[in-house]
């Protein structure tokens, strides 16, 4: 029970802390909005599976409580991926669009593109994104997305390529901002990872156990 209290104390102090993060960074925003004359917006795409949507929500949540507005075209001021690494195509996709962006960004320089989910787990991966990629300004995996606000606060002081991958984590922070995809349901957590290691299966690698 002790160890139960202090998970749940340490849990309400990491939320406290990240919703001081999400105020700074609001401020900043709201320096740049007047500075610029006009909202600014952010563009989020997500591959894969239901997880991997439930966690765009809180990202969602995060963005519109700092203050940029969501919208459909990736020639917006944030681009986010949340990235799958179940399917090779997924991976080609993700790539391919980075291509994409890279244009974008040469024309818009203060433009910011931000990777996380599964694909970023993979060592290689993140290798070739710093290698290749060095114009991607912020990289994280699936367990330390409750530090997305912290995260992105960082960035937007920064000029270099930010890259956060945790091996795993024992902390679950969940009471933070989230924008629904849908008002008639929403995803419910039931458990994180897997220590089943089936050889067909890439989740405990990038999930944790």
């Amino acid at each position: 029970m002790i160890n139960e209290n202090i998970k749940e104390q340490g849990a309400a102090n990491e939320t406290e802390r990240q919703l001081s993060f999400i105020g700074l960074a609001k401020a900043l925003t709201e320096q740049k909005i007047q500075a610029q004359g006009r909202p600014l917006t952010y563009c989020l795409t997500t591959f894969g599976c239901q997880m991997n949507e439930k966690q765009s929500e809180a990202v969602a949540g995060i963005m519109d409580e700092i203050g940029y507005s969501r919208c459909d075209s990736e020639e917006a001021d944030v681009v986010i991926y949340n990235t799958c690494t179940v399917r090779e195509n997924a991976n080609l996709k993700v790539y391919g669009r980075l291509g994409h962006l890279h244009n974008l960004k040469d024309k818009n320089p203060d433009m910011r593109i931000i990777l996380f989910g599964c694909m970023m787990q993979e060592p290689h991966v993140v290798d070739k994104i710093k290698k290749s990629y060095p114009f991607v300004d912020l990289v994280f995996g699936t367990h330390n997305i409750f530090k997305f606000a912290e995260l992105f606060y960082e960035m937007l002081l920064s000029d270099i390529q930010i890259v956060d991958i945790w091996d795993g984590t024992d902390q679950i922070v969940e009471d933070l901002p989230t924008e629904r995809n849908y008002a008639f349901k929403s995803g419910v957590n039931i458990m994180f990872g897997c220590n089943n290691f089936c050889s067909y299966c890439i989740v405990p690698y990038v999930r944790g156990r």
